[in-house]
């Protein structure tokens, strides 16, 4: 087994008491002492802080680096204005997905943040799929996640610009005297800020920001449930190369102008097959929520059932929702079965367990729009 990377964090993750586990190639930490459960609490109450330093993050120069990134995602990226980001999709020939990713316009180069777990086969894909005029630089940074609705408190007392931005925007500021780049993003459903910061300086930063009394450290696991009651796909469970954005519920991460009708239709691998779903609205499955009943979770790969016993679809992803207090999981069915508050079941350990189809994300956004 090849050695496994460490992140700029590591021996603070060790000094908190954080139990660590192998992820993507990483030894990052799954929860501390507060426990899944307490941190996912802490963080929608007040303030998380977690190291997602093992993402890849990659800066895309050349002439016109929107235009030759649109080769390569059904995402519209022309039009991403300085100063913002945007989700974005990295497709295949057969309309699945590669990777999903967040693309930043600082100005005159993009900047992308990537899925650990892809990392090595996005840079190869840009490595492959741009011109000669184009390159990609891999960055060695630390990158943090300041989240929940205390996270502007916070932030007002390291870097009170910062606060100005609005959900998507972001910027470069200053940090005590360390440049680093901040938008206003994350992963959890909350309100909160990602921090991109030199590898060497990401543990004061860290250490700052953990002295702050609503900030707790918080695990890959509760990253996971917060993440799950948002509603937001993980790479590799709900989403992969054997689906498409359509199947998965992100028609709108497939821009306007890249669609037929719009200013530059298609243009990216796959784009005949997307593009059809989206103008026939013929597909097999789609990606749902599903509500449970009692305490018990249900986790990857259980079957679902309709109510008539036939076999409709699969869990992606699932496990208790703590704030919701009850099972939280999705997954795909035949899109004959998608429908809103039906009931279909799980199997778990042999018994049938009655979820409902329903709406995500399972708690309200706390995202600051402006």
């Amino acid at each position: 087994m090849s050695q496994l990377k460490r992140t700029p964090l590591y021996d603070l993750h060790l000094e908190l008491g954080g139990k660590m586990v192998p992820f993507a190639g990483y030894d990052m930490p799954v929860q501390y002492p507060l426990g899944i459960k307490k941190e996912h609490e802490w963080t929608r109450a007040s303030c998380g802080l977690f190291d997602v330093s093992h993402m890849g993050q990659i800066l895309l120069h050349g002439p016109r680096p929107a235009e030759a990134l649109e080769t390569l995602v059904c995402a519209d990226i022309v039009s991403l204005p300085q100063g913002m980001q945007r989700y974005a999709i990295f497709t295949a020939q057969n309309g699945g997905i590669l990777d999903d990713l967040m693309v930043a316009n600082p100005g005159g180069h993009l900047y992308l943040v990537v899925n650990a777990a892809c990392k090595d086969q996005d840079i190869a894909l840009l490595e492959m799929g741009l011109d000669d005029e184009h390159r990609i630089e891999v960055l060695d940074r630390g990158l943090l996640a300041l989240q929940g609705p205390k996270a502007a408190d916070v932030m007002q007392r390291h870097c009170p610009a910062a606060c100005e931005l609005t959900f998507m925007q972001q910027g470069e500021f200053d940090i005590n005297g360390v440049t680093v780049w901040i938008s206003r993003s994350g992963y959890t459903g909350e309100d909160g800020f990602e921090i991109s910061i030199p590898a060497e300086e990401t543990e004061a930063l860290a250490r700052r920001l953990l002295a702050e009394e609503e900030v707790e450290a918080i695990g890959l696991g509760a990253r996971d449930s917060l993440r799950l009651e948002a509603g937001l796909c993980l790479y590799g469970n709900d989403i992969h190369a054997e689906t498409t954005p359509i199947e998965a519920g992100l028609i709108w991460a497939v821009g306007k102008a890249r669609r037929h009708g719009g200013e530059r239709p298609g243009g990216f691998p796959g784009a005949d097959v997307i593009l059809h779903q989206i103008d026939s609205k013929e597909y097999q499955r789609k990606r749902i929520g599903l509500l449970g009943e009692g305490r018990a979770p249900v986790r990857e790969g259980a079957e679902l059932y309709s109510e008539a016993g036939q076999h409709i679809g699969v869990v992606t992803s699932g496990g208790f929702g703590p704030n919701v207090g009850k099972p939280v999981a999705m997954g795909y069915v035949d899109v004959e079965h998608a429908v809103l508050d039906t009931t279909i079941y799980a199997e778990v350990r042999g018994k049938r367990l009655p979820m409902t189809i329903s709406k995500m994300p399972f708690v309200a956004p706390g995202y600051h729009r402006g």
